[in-house]
């Protein structure tokens, strides 16, 4: 049915990062560029989910420039999640090996920095499964290119040449960014989203990425030796 799967990274791939991890890289960005006792508010603004007007503000509150900060903020943000990788405290899912059956190409379309994408996918050894993958280049722009944005997810597509494709995540952004691409989508209701009501209409909700095989078809496997 789908000659392309891209699945978002955190939640779908590999587990989440927790949030006091995000906290604490924020944190440290700020004291890097000399804000020795940020407000706790503007850490936790810019740990998770801001947005460039927001990030101007505080920014300017600190009088420092907002293109330095998120430069800064994204490579602790990135170390601290590789760290966290190499320390056995964010690892894959089990269902990851579940990607070998599918009859698609595969790629990686993911809200968080390109650095820590390729690391985790290096580290976890999981990069030979997939043709492209996608992460936020460390810029203030990225973050107007962040899902629900099809940004990624359309230059995803292009170097996959795909016709039809699927997306697959555990945002409610996932479902609209799939939307916004005029492709399909799977909610991956993992653990952390079994009680997450959505307000938008996923083409499926799936339990795990064993249930995508039977939505993508088997790949052909070649018969005994």
């Amino acid at each position: 049915m789908y000659d392309a799967v891209v699945l978002d990274n955190d939640g779908v791939l590999v587990g989440r990062t927790p949030f006091d991890t995000l906290r604490e890289a924020a944190w440290d960005a700020f004291v890097s560029l000399g804000v020795e006792d940020p407000d706790l508010s503007h850490v936790d603004d810019v740990a998770v989910g801001v947005d460039p007007a927001t990030l101007t503000d505080i920014c300017e509150r600190y009088g420092v420039d907002p293109t330095e900060f998120w430069r800064v903020r994204d490579e602790t943000a990135a170390a601290a999640q590789i760290g966290a990788a190499r320390k056995g405290q964010k690892t894959p899912y089990d269902d990851v090996d579940a990607l070998r059956a599918l009859d698609a190409s595969l790629g990686v379309v993911s809200s968080n920095q390109q650095e820590t994408v390729d690391a985790l996918l290096d580290h976890f050894g999981l990069a030979g499964h997939f043709e492209v993958a996608y992460g936020r280049e460390p810029s203030v722009a990225s973050l107007s290119r962040k899902k629900p944005s099809p940004y990624y997810l359309e230059r995803a597509l292009e170097d996959l040449g795909a016709e039809t494709a699927l997306f697959v995540g555990d945002n409610e952004s996932d479902v609209r960014a799939a939307d916004n691409a005029g492709i399909d989508s799977a909610f991956l209701r993992r653990p952390h989203r079994r009680s997450t009501e959505l307000a938008c209409h996923p083409t499926y909700e799936i339990d795990d990425l064993h249930d995508l095989v039977s939505i993508c078809g088997r790949a052909p496997t070649d018969g005994p030796a």
